[in-house]
């Protein structure tokens, strides 16, 4: 891990997608580090921890994630820090890519991380100070086959983050994405395993991405020194 001990005492994260995953990667490493964590997930918790907060939340339902952060008001009135990461994705030609499977990325990838964001900023304001990251991927630069709608959603995600950091700036809220290669988990087991290789094959770091690569830009962005740095989307592996 990038930080040990008491690196984010007396903060508290909103971490999306907190069950699994890169969502969980990111939630246990800031309860290591001394934070608290609220997490929204569609399914119960899958952490034990006396900082942590689990609220079974459909982030790509607008409706629901209002009545998430009204459950949370009543744990905390003060978020610092949002990690946007929840995320579905459906990989399939565009020809036969069922709407719904199209319309579901677009709720949650997209539309749950404004919904996210724009709650959690109305926190923030108060204590004039905050950090939102947002989790995207490889695939908004590479482009790959049979992941148009999914590709389309995580490049908005990297837009969206930047017009919001310019309207957050003036409350000392800064909002960045992370854009992540291939890592181990549940999302990455749907796709063809051939078909991930090709893709790493040509980065210019020809690996899979490791849990300290994605934390250790996760601290950074989070971090108090970070403060001049907004509206910035960074690759790992080298894509560009």
């Amino acid at each position: 891990m990038t930080q040990t001990g008491s690196a984010y005492a007396g903060k508290l994260a909103l971490v999306t997608g907190s069950r699994r995953g890169v969502g969980r990667l990111i939630t246990e490493h800031f309860l290591q580090n001394g934070g608290s964590v609220a997490g929204f997930a569609l399914g119960e918790s899958t952490i034990d921890h006396l900082h942590y907060h689990h609220f079974q939340v459909d982030v790509g339902d607008p409706a629901a994630v209002q009545t998430g952060f009204a459950e949370l008001k009543k744990v905390t009135d003060s978020v610092q820090i949002v990690v946007n990461n929840a995320a579905v994705l459906t990989s399939q030609y565009a020809m036969i890519m069922p709407p719904a499977a199209a319309q579901a990325m677009l709720n949650v990838n997209l539309m749950g991380a404004f919904m996210v964001s724009r709650e959690a900023s109305k926190m923030m304001r108060k204590r004039k100070w905050g950090r939102i990251i947002n989790i995207s991927s490889m695939a908004a630069s590479l482009e790959p086959i049979g992941d148009s709608m999914y590709c389309a959603s995580k490049a908005g995600l990297a837009s969206m983050s930047n017009v919001m950091a310019r309207e957050l700036a003036p409350m000392n809220v800064t909002c960045n994405t992370l854009a992540i290669t291939a890592i181990a988990t549940d999302m990455l087991a749907q796709l063809s395993q051939d078909k991930i290789s090709e893709v790493i094959a040509e980065l210019p770091i020809p690996r899979f991405a490791e849990p300290d690569d994605i934390l250790n830009v996760v601290d950074f962005l989070a971090s108090e020194r970070s403060a001049y740095i907004t509206a910035q989307t960074i690759y790992l592996g080298g894509v560009n």
